[in-house]
């Protein structure tokens, strides 16, 4: 047994937990999404001058890849496995990339975002180990 696993367990596992439900929960929605989107991939978008017909299929592809990646990581980070808390650090730095670009959009909810994104990488990166030597 290795020095670390003799200390308790911190109350930020409970972040380390809510970050593996929330990514589970993301990656099926996101999966969900991307089949839609595959599946009905003509996507019209009415502007002033005419009307644009979109094909979205490699979008629904980039979120189905994205959600299986989401999905199993969230898994992974529950058990405390290396490989799913790195990637959940990277898809979190995404997700406040992608929420800073929309906060003119949405302020109140991308500020929301950011702060749980950032809480969560910390509870990943500090205390994920703790959930693997429980």
């Amino acid at each position: 047994m290795s020095e670390y696993s003799t200390q308790e367990r911190s109350g930020w596992t409970g972040w380390v937990v809510f970050a593996g439900i929330m990514m589970i929960i993301a990656g099926i929605l996101w999966t969900i999404v991307g089949f839609v989107a595959v599946f009905n991939n003509d996507w019209v978008v009415f502007g002033r001058e005419a009307a644009l017909f979109v094909d979205i299929s490699g979008w629904g592809w980039l979120h189905i890849i994205l959600g299986l990646l989401m999905l199993l990581a969230g898994f992974l980070v529950i058990q405390g496995n290396l490989f799913g808390r790195t990637i959940a650090v990277i898809l979190a730095v995404i997700s406040i990339v992608v929420n800073f670009l929309w906060l003119p959009v949405y302020p109140i909810w991308s500020i929301v975002i950011i702060a749980i994104d950032v809480f969560v990488i910390y509870a990943v990166i500090v205390h994920g180990r703790e959930l693997k030597d429980a």
